[in-house]
């Protein structure tokens, strides 16, 4: 990208309307956390790597309230699954879907053991349900079995200038 299309992007970005006021978050119950999760494909994988934190981008598909990836050869967390014993390996996942203007939308994480899947039957039903976004070849799958799930709902502040959002399960008025 040359120095013109990054001058005009950022005064794009100057020029588009500030977002309004705070934002109240709302606690997410487990089972919507979970439906949140499998709305979206792309989210975020938190693992470790040389004793230090390691994040990576990757795009995702729920089954049966697990969350499984598409991973390659080579790949740290492809590695790490597979000589990991019981339980497994320690990962986070988060996902959001967040307006960039509004600030208005939700985060969930979910924290639990990964396995590499390795059942022949298993990884050509992955191939077909998950289809990877990056030009790689893709020849490993990862299951993680969330145990533990937070997530939160970004609301507008009431009396901000924008109308509260209903009452239900798991938000607060």
């Amino acid at each position: 990208m040359n120095d013109e299309a990054t001058r005009r992007i950022i005064k794009n970005l100057q020029a588009r309307p500030a977002p309004p006021g705070p934002r109240l978050t709302v606690g997410l119950e487990r089972a919507e956390a979970l439906r949140l999760l499998g709305s979206v494909s792309i989210g975020r994988i938190v693992f470790t790597q040389h004793a230090l934190p390691a994040i990576r981008p990757v795009n995702h598909v729920m089954d049966d309230g697990d969350i499984v990836i598409r991973t390659h050869e080579g790949a740290a967390l492809a590695t790490q699954t597979g000589q990991a014993g019981d339980p497994g390996v320690v990962v986070a996942y988060e996902a959001d879907a967040i307006d960039p203007v509004t600030h208005l939308g939700w985060s969930v994480v979910a924290t639990g053991y990964a396995h590499l899947i390795t059942a022949p039957g298993d990884l050509a039903r992955y191939e077909t349900m998950l289809r990877t976004w990056v030009d790689q070849r893709m020849d490993y799958a990862v299951r993680i079995h969330p145990e533990e799930v937070t997530g939160v709902r970004l609301i507008p502040t009431p009396g901000a200038g924008e109308p509260a959002a209903e009452a239900g399960p798991g938000r607060r008025s």
